[in-house]
């Protein structure tokens, strides 16, 4: 047993959160393999993964701003309306004024930062909970794109469009694949390989443990491994088609956040404030500040997704962004965001969005109704808390005790379990 946590406190950083992200992964695998083997080898054709990025960029997208709001104690019911809103907007005035379609995407971010900053006022400094502010705003926002567009749908320009249904050109000799998706995985393996190495040398420099050759070796081989099916599967796409633009936002976007949340003194401040409020404010946090500045940046996000699906759908409808706030949260919890705040990372959440985005295209390429859809996908996210629950009273590892463990109130002495006088009576918490 001893060389098994070994071999796991190597492979996985040493850490239980790491090996929890580690165990969301093997998890997307084999949602992948399971409908690989069941749609008879469809999940992973280059024309679905493209499919998938393109139909499921914006939610991911919203689970980046997303995972910012919960991490801080709130929640945001409004994404939805708001990308409605900013889409009508920006299709209205492109159609209307002719503007050109930078302007028009500058127009929608401008937006989403006045939207944002509306909410943010009233969540930090009048201190209505976000959950009031933004379930009134998704009311109100929702009724404003239906008012604006007058119910009805607005066509967007051709150039807007390649925001949402654009692909990296074709440039260089013809390959047989896409010269430009191939140059951005050989980046990203390079990058890779850097960031292995790095680690390692800073862990050195500290005269921390350093984990075996073998180890690192087997690790970058494995997360190598994948980068280029990613990248051969992306760049053999259809002549005409490869890495969606709206992917390469998402990816910029989650590099971004992931520094920014890790690497900032902003970003600690917000796990702070959501760990403890009261204790961050007395040591220096600035809590209205970060309360403003995550529901603001929650809005232009939202703004982003909504621009990016209308340029996809070519026109702003009065239906958008129904129900996108409930796939973006279901997302960054099953991405192992805790419900109380202070916990959770962007890389969990993307993790989390593919995991549900993966399940909807199984599910659709296998011909299941969009009613049975739900219905498998509420039992999913049901299940999948009643077996950590499960878990959590056999005495095994429970990755919600886990995360709520800090938030539990501790027990009086007197009530505490005494495991001398009844060794049965013993409990074990997660």
């Amino acid at each position: 047993m001893s060389r098994i946590k070994d071999v796991q406190k190597n492979l996985f950083g040493g850490t239980t959160s790491n090996a929890r992200q580690f165990g969301m992964i093997f998890t997307l695998v084999a949602i992948v393999l399971l409908f690989q083997i069941w749609t008879g080898g469809l999940t992973l054709t280059s024309d679905n993964l493209i499919a998938v990025v393109s139909q499921y960029s914006y939610i991911l997208i919203l689970a980046v701003g997303m995972l910012m709001v919960i991490v801080a104690g709130h929640i945001d019911l409004s994404v939805g309306s708001v990308a409605a809103f900013t889409g009508i907007v920006v299709a209205k005035a492109m159609e209307t004024y002719s503007l050109p379609w930078p302007v028009g995407i500058l127009l929608g971010l401008l937006v989403g930062a006045v939207i944002g900053a509306w909410q943010g006022f009233w969540v930090a400094y009048v201190g209505v909970p976000a959950f009031i502010v933004t379930l009134a705003g998704m009311m109100l926002f929702r009724g404003g794109n239906q008012y604006i567009g007058n119910a009805d749908t607005v066509p967007v320009s051709t150039g807007f469009r390649k925001i949402g249904a654009g692909f990296l050109p074709e440039v260089g000799p013809d390959t047989g694949y896409n010269n430009l998706t191939l140059l951005l995985g050989l980046a990203a393996c390079a990058g890779m390989a850097w960031r292995e190495w790095k680690a390692r040398q800073t862990r050195r420099d500290m005269n921390a443990d350093v984990a075996p050759v073998w180890v690192t070796l087997v690790r970058l081989v494995v997360m190598l491994g994948v980068i280029v099916f990613a990248t051969l599967r992306f760049a053999g796409g259809r002549i005409g088609t490869s890495l969606p633009i709206s992917g390469i936002i998402l990816i910029v976007l989650v590099l971004a956040y992931s520094f920014y949340t890790r690497n900032t003194i902003g970003g600690r401040h917000i796990y702070a404030v959501g760990g403890n409020a009261r204790a961050a404010e007395l040591s220096g946090v600035k809590l209205r500040r970060v309360n403003f500045m995550v529901m603001m940046n929650m809005s232009v996000l939202a703004a982003l997704a909504g621009m990016i699906f209308v340029a996809r759908s070519a026109a702003s409808g009065p239906q958008d962004g129904l129900s996108w706030e409930l796939d973006a949260i279901a997302a960054v919890f099953i991405g192992g965001a805790a419900v109380s705040g202070g916990l959770g990372t962007v890389s969990g959440s993307i993790v989390g969005g593919l995991v549900m985005a993966l399940l909807n295209n199984g599910l659709q390429l296998e011909g299941v109704g969009s009613d049975r859809v739900q219905i498998i996908k509420g039992l999913v996210l049901l299940l999948a808390v009643a077996f950590d629950v499960y878990s959590k009273r056999q005495g095994r590892f429970s990755i919600i005790g886990t995360l709520m463990r800090p938030f539990r109130p501790e027990r009086p002495a007197a009530e505490q379990p005494n495991p001398t006088s009844d060794p049965a009576r013993t409990t074990v918490t997660g």
